[in-house]
Parts: structure tokens; C-alpha cells; sequence
């Protein structure tokens, strides 16, 4: 039985830093605005103007902590789940071909498109699983489990799945 489990999240400190930074100032606002009754800033930001921004900054944190990548990797193929956005399994009939690869910086972090590995499906790093399927489309799904995924492939590869 071939088993390979990871869930990643983003833990850059930096991020959390950006993200809370962004978030302090429009909930202070909001405060000051609605329980203190004083004004903001001199700024000619409405209080519906600082509401809505309040509430998307706040979204976009929930968002942030929600974002999860799992990957499975079992004898039916490998299942990915980049929480709340993609879903796939892929099964073992259906792959040509999986390496495991360094793709450097590929603008970013998250789901990247049009890189020259296809879609990149990561959260920090720059390693990952390689997958390129029958049809000629490819995929990376990135991984903080460099050791563990190579010898899952290699168990893959002899046992005659790929």
C-alpha cells in the first residue's frame, strides 16, 4: 500500500504580519466610529466606505487561514485539495509521467498558471511533484516533503503504476 499524506498552510511570518497590519487600521476605525462615536481621520472615507473595507481586509485573513493544500498520494492515484478552491484526483491510468522537481519562484505563492510546468499549486517552497498526464497537460503540486515524496514515486514506479 503506497501512502504519502501532507497538509500545508501558509506560515510565513511576514504574511501574518502583512495581513494583521492591513487588518489593525479599519478595526480601529470601525471602533472608534461605532462604540467611541469620534471620527477616524480627517479623510473623507464614509462610514460605509470604512465598513467595506473593513469587511474585505477581514475576508481576506479568513481567506488566508482557510487556504489548505492537501495531497494524497495512494494506490488509486493522487488526490489534491487546495481548499477552497480545487479539487483533484488524478489516477494512476491517467499519469504519463511524475518527477519530482525544483520550480524556483514561479511569481508567487498560491495557484499559478501558465508557468512553464503548467498550474503550480503551492504554498511556500519550491519543490514539488511534477505530474504530467497521457494528454500532455501538466501539473506541479508543491511539497514541504522533498525525502518522503521521492521514495513514495520510487515505491510507485516499481510497483508498475506509471
Amino acid at each position: 500500500m503506497i501512502a504519502f499524506k501532507e497538509q500545508q498552510k501558509f506560515t510565513q511570518w511576514w504574511l501574518w504580519l502583512l495581513l494583521i497590519g492591513v487588518g489593525i487600521p479599519p478595526i480601529v476605525g470601525l471602533y472608534q466610529q461605532l462604540i467611541q462615536n469620534k471620527t477616524y481621520s480627517d479623510s473623507s472615507l464614509s462610514m460605509t466606505g470604512l465598513a467595506i473595507y473593513t469587511i474585505v481586509i477581514v475576508l481576506l485573513i479568513a481567506l488566508f487561514l482557510t487556504l489548505t493544500l492537501k495531497t494524497e498520494i495512494n494506490s488509486q492515484g493522487i488526490h489534491m485539495h487546495y481548499i477552497p478552491f480545487v479539487k483533484k484526483h488524478t489516477a494512476w491510468k491517467d499519469i504519463e509521467n511524475v518527477e519530482i522537481i525544483n520550480y524556483g519562484f514561479v511569481g508567487g505563492w498560491g495557484i499559478r498558471w501558465g508557468t512553464d510546468y503548467g498550474t503550480v499549486y503551492n504554498t511556500k517552497g519550491n519543490k514539488g511533484l511534477a505530474i504530467t498526464l497521457k494528454t500532455g497537460k501538466t501539473f506541479v503540486i508543491g511539497s514541504q516533503k522533498e525525502d518522503e515524496l521521492i521514495k513514495v514515486i520510487e515505491k510507485v514506479k516499481s510497483e508498475g503504476l506509471i
